[in-house]
């Protein structure tokens, strides 16, 4: 029998880094599929300098969506947050050495909830609503019917 996950996968999975929340933190973004059940939110503590101090995670899902959280909050510490919306779900998905296509989706959930906790910290810090660009349906952003594209858009997943 074929293994569906990569050592590094599974290790990410059963020892996930930077699991929690942050209180009082800077920025929270949490986006969600209701197809397969994922649904993961990030936390920032960003510094004066807009560099990512500190971030953490909650993730409800299957074991690639735990991994990609895990791997996503690595990726980004310690970088400012432009550096950090730079990151894509194929980097997160190639840091850890791949995912089955089945599950490629999780990558992209990671970059969303990421691109939506930086959204919301631009929010508070700013005093005006803005909008996370996301193609998830979890009506955090009313982007309900973008669910469709979000299903068959697989140019955006890594490979």
């Amino acid at each position: 029998m074929q293994q569906m996950y990569n050592e590094k996968v599974i290790d990410y999975f059963m020892n996930p880094r930077n699991v929690g929340g942050i209180p009082d933190a800077d920025g929270v973004g949490e986006v969600g599929n209701p197809r397969c059940g994922d649904v993961m939110k990030i936390y920032l503590d960003v510094d004066e300098n807009e560099v990512i101090r500190d971030v953490k995670f909650e993730t409800f899902g299957c074991a690639a969506a735990i991994a990609t959280s895990s791997m996503a909050t690595e990726m980004v510490k310690g970088l400012t947050i432009e550096q950090a919306l730079k990151i894509t779900n194929r980097e997160v998905a190639g840091e850890l050495g791949g995912l089955p296509p089945e599950k490629l989706h999780c990558s992209l959930l990671a970059e969303e909830a990421l691109r939506a906790a930086v959204a919301n910290y631009r929010e508070r810090k700013s005093g005006s609503a803005i909008s996370p660009p996301c193609s998830v349906n979890c009506g955090s952003c009313g982007g309900f019917e973008a669910e469709e594209r979000f299903v068959a858009e697989t140019s955006r997943v890594a490979e």
